[in-house]
């Protein structure tokens, strides 16, 4: 493997892994501010995507840094354009369930999905998704940890970090994971887009890490039942209530 191929998510090195309208046109940048950044407001059709090597203010869930050394992750946006009908905040799922796909794909490991918006790998959260609307266009931010060594992951993160390299022992090539990624998030968008998450929940069901643990949403205790097929967490709190959690901040016991 050549040292660009090793290092670098050019539009050169990504584009013998495009396979599909995802990926087409692709917008790289050796560091950028963030890739959502370079799609939002963009005017850019269907499936266009933004990649780089370093994100000087990527950004995560609930506002949080979204940090990773230059050359050591996936980090990529995708532009879509759902239809008014379905419910937007699905995408966050259906993203995650396509990283899952394309990490079990390089890993050969299972992985699973971390309601609402994480991937986790041998219990560490390896990927995140953050869906940000926009005069009904919708950009998808997917930040992978793939070649990160354990000093170089945070140690402050609400759920334990992981990369691929340290949980498999090996490096891997960041080119060919985002070029397997955006051919399955182009399949499963599809999917979503003719029939709802629905469609899709026994890919999801599957790989609920949830499920059965013991968890804290927004500081109150309870217990995962399962995702719903509204793409909603149902919980069950200490006091037997049941209910569908729509967003939150969800904690879980190790």
């Amino acid at each position: 493997m050549s040292a660009v191929t090793a290092s670098s998510l050019s539009a050169e090195v990504v584009a013998p892994f495009i396979r599909g309208r995802f990926g087409k046109p692709y917008r790289y940048e050796p560091e950028c501010e963030s890739t959502q950044l370079l799609l939002l407001g963009s005017g850019l059709p269907e499936g266009a995507t933004a990649a780089t090597d370093h994100q000087t203010g990527g950004r995560g869930r609930m506002g949080r840094p979204w940090e990773a050394p230059p050359a050591s992750s996936v980090l990529a946006s995708v532009m879509l354009h759902p239809p008014p009908e379905r419910h937007l905040p699905e995408l966050s799922l259906v993203a995650a369930l396509a990283a899952a796909e394309a990490i079990e794909g390089t890993t050969e490991l299972t992985a699973q999905v971390k309601w609402p918006n994480d991937v986790m790998l041998n219990r560490r959260k390896v990927a995140g998704i953050l869906s940000e609307l926009q005069d009904g266009v919708v950009v998808v931010g997917i930040g992978i940890n793939v070649n990160q060594t354990r000093d170089e992951l945070p140690l402050d993160a609400p759920t334990e970090p992981g990369s691929l390299r340290t949980i498999t022992g090996n490096t891997h090539d960041r080119a060919a994971l985002l070029g397997s990624l955006l051919f399955r998030f182009e399949r499963i968008y599809d999917g979503w887009r003719h029939g709802g998450l629905a469609d899709l929940y026994g890919e999801i069901g599957a790989r609920d890490f949830l499920r059965g643990r013991r968890i804290t949403v927004d500081g109150e205790e309870a217990t995962a039942s399962q995702i719903l097929r509204d793409g909603r967490l149902e919980i069950v709190t200490d006091s037997h209530e049941t209910r569908a959690v729509e967003s939150g901040e969800v904690l879980f016991e190790r």
